[in-house]
């Protein structure tokens, strides 16, 4: 069976990609699934944090499979790893152009990382039209969102406006 093949896309940098997959990563490592982690952001941030975690607990001990590719090289090796892993995670890059295109098209689902700030929501809608292009399923996931605010209400309504299903802890933890 293949596994499953989530990219974390998000047209604006700085949303929270990198960390998202960073955090997810170790949190589907140490519930013992297969995981391969690639990085196409041109930015590596994702592979700098996968250099220092090797350095600390040792290249074997990371948890996962790792590669940082360009996108139009990572569709083999993303083919490749989906047949052997439960998760591929793809950190995509702050763009909506070809290598992101690419990384949403080689997915199953999309999570899209938006912050309190109507710049993020505005971003969201193009990250959406991609994934919807794609015939690609989309989950919003909040982050660093304030939990009592006007702002965060304001970016929840906006994004129900788009249509966008908003991640829930139990769409996010369920097994692949």
């Amino acid at each position: 069976m293949a596994g499953l093949v989530l990219t974390i896309a998000q047209r604006k940098g700085g949303a929270g990609k990198t960390t998202l997959a960073a955090q997810l990563a170790v949190a589907w490592s140490k519930q013992g699934l297969r995981l391969a982690v690639l990085d196409i952001d041109p930015q590596g941030s994702l592979a700098a944090w996968v250099d220092l975690r090797g350095a600390r607990l040792g290249v074997d001990v990371t948890g996962f499979d790792f590669a940082a590719l360009p996108g139009w090289r990572a569709a083999q090796w993303i083919e490749d790893r989906a047949r052997s892993a439960d998760l591929v995670v793809i950190d995509g890059p702050p763009h909506a152009e070809t290598e992101a295109q690419m990384a949403v098209r080689a997915a199953r689902l999309v999570l899209i990382p938006v912050q309190p700030s109507p710049l993020d929501l505005w971003a969201t809608a193009t990250t959406l039209k991609m994934a919807r292009d794609e015939h690609r399923r989309a989950l919003v996931v909040l982050n660093r969102i304030p939990s009592r605010s006007a702002l965060t209400d304001h970016i929840v309504a906006g994004l129900a406006d788009t249509g966008a299903s908003i991640a829930t802890t139990a769409s996010v933890t369920a097994s692949p």
